[in-house]
């Protein structure tokens, strides 16, 4: 296979990287200082804006619906050339175009997809992902949160129930929120998918401290909130399906925007060692560098192979989970050793040093990564049993209906 980019792709990057060179710069996000989240918001729906009326933004979307309907390799390609910029690309965005917007293409109705995809794409309209709850993380089907039927003939919902790690939900505009509304099927089957207006009555959103010092995500409290059946993906009882497109989205897209690898090359080589070498000259720095290095490319890759996939109406399944989960691991590695390489530094910084903050911040995250959007056991249970074809663990709740789950 040849990973070099066609004439084609070559003049495609180059058109990329142009305006990116023309536009990105006034969008950055200073180095080494952490923004109020209200300042962060407003430069990602800045950005997105930009993208938007430059042409740039949702570049595998019909034209009919604000997209180019280009392949998933330009796709690739765009965010490779973006990622060399530091623009405010972080879950405030990512979550409406990598999985609201994925969901309601591929399970929602004609209105639906005309209300919500243009406005995502404008920055007009910024998602939060309300699937996680204090009872059900890694196994999400366990889910409790509750969707009745209201008794006035209307066709309304009426949820109840509490998720959790909802990441900018006190900021954001909609939420993708899946609930159960059949007990007595199998909790897989059982389950239904919505989008939520957060300024519904009912719905409020506590941030939670995390040891990094920030609070991006929050818990979530529905109470007696009242959804329409319009704002219903899918239909009754197709929500696992509904978020397995979202998680499919959200694990494809898991280190596509830059090289984690690369800054810490580059604080190898800067980083002064014995006899005035430096520690990009120790061997064993340099082989850890240079497996991640190319365990990084070969992602890159891989990543580009399935986004293809996608572009053709494929669904790569449980294959997107190896993206993530290489991304993962590779990342809280890279980053810890980035930590060794700056010593006693990398713990107490010098003032003057706006690199270190976001390497430190960077690292305490990363443990993050092992756990969101699939916890890597979860993962490579997945991988094992539909890439490999595996024996599946035994499940004692398998066909047994939620209501009678103990």
């Amino acid at each position: 296979m040849d990973f070099n980019d066609t004439p084609a792709e070559a003049a495609f990057r180059a058109e990329a990287r142009s305006w990116l060179a023309a536009h990105a710069p006034a969008h950055e996000m200073p180095v080494g200082i952490k923004l109020e989240d209200t300042d962060e918001a407003a430069r990602g729906r800045a950005w997105m804006r930009e993208l938007f009326d430059g042409e740039w933004s949702g570049l595998t979307f019909p034209k009919a619906l604000g997209g180019r309907g280009l392949s998933g390799v330009e796709a690739v390609i765009f965010a490779e050339e973006e990622g060399k910029y530091n623009l405010p690309k972080g879950p405030f965005t990512s979550i409406g175009t990598g999985m609201a917007l994925p969901v309601i293409a591929k399970h929602g109705t004609e209105e639906q997809r005309r209300t919500f995809i243009e406005p995502t794409l404008k920055g007009e309209i910024t998602w939060c992902q309300l699937f996680s709850e204090p009872a059900a993380g890694s196994d999400l089907a366990a889910l409790r949160t509750k969707a009745v039927r209201a008794d006035d003939d209307s066709g309304d919902w009426i949820v109840n129930g509490q998720k959790v790690w909802s990441s900018w939900a006190h900021l954001t505009d909609w939420g993708i929120l899946v609930v159960r509304t059949d007990t007595a099927v199998p909790k897989h089957k059982g389950l239904t998918f919505f989008v939520v207006d957060m300024k519904t009555p009912g719905i409020e959103t506590r941030p939670i401290r995390q040891i990094s010092g920030m609070s991006e995500f929050n818990e979530t409290f529905l109470t007696d909130v009242r959804i329409p059946d319009a704002n219903r993906i899918g239909a009754v009882g197709e929500g696992w399906a509904c978020c397995m497109t979202v998680l499919m989205g959200e694990r494809l897209g898991s280190g596509a925007h830059r090289s984690g690898v690369e800054p810490i090359l580059d604080l190898a080589a800067r980083t002064p060692a014995e006899d005035g070498a430096t520690m990009l000259d120790d061997k064993a720095v340099r082989l850890a560098l240079a497996d991640a290095l190319a365990e990084e490319q070969g992602e890159r890759f891989f990543q580009a192979r399935l986004r293809t996939m996608v572009s053709r109406g494929e669904n790569p399944g449980a294959l997107a989970g190896m993206i993530k989960l290489a991304y993962a691991t590779r990342q809280q590695r890279v980053l810890g050793l980035g930590m060794e390489l700056q010593g006693l530094s990398s713990i107490a910084a010098d003032p003057a040093d706006s690199f270190t903050p976001d390497l430190q911040y960077d690292y305490i995250y990363s443990t993050v990564m092992r756990i969101a959007g699939g916890a890597d056991e979860v993962l490579r249970n997945q991988i094992a049993e539909r890439v490999l074809g595996m024996p599946g663990e035994i499940r004692m709740d398998k066909d047994v209906p939620f209501d009678r789950l103990k």
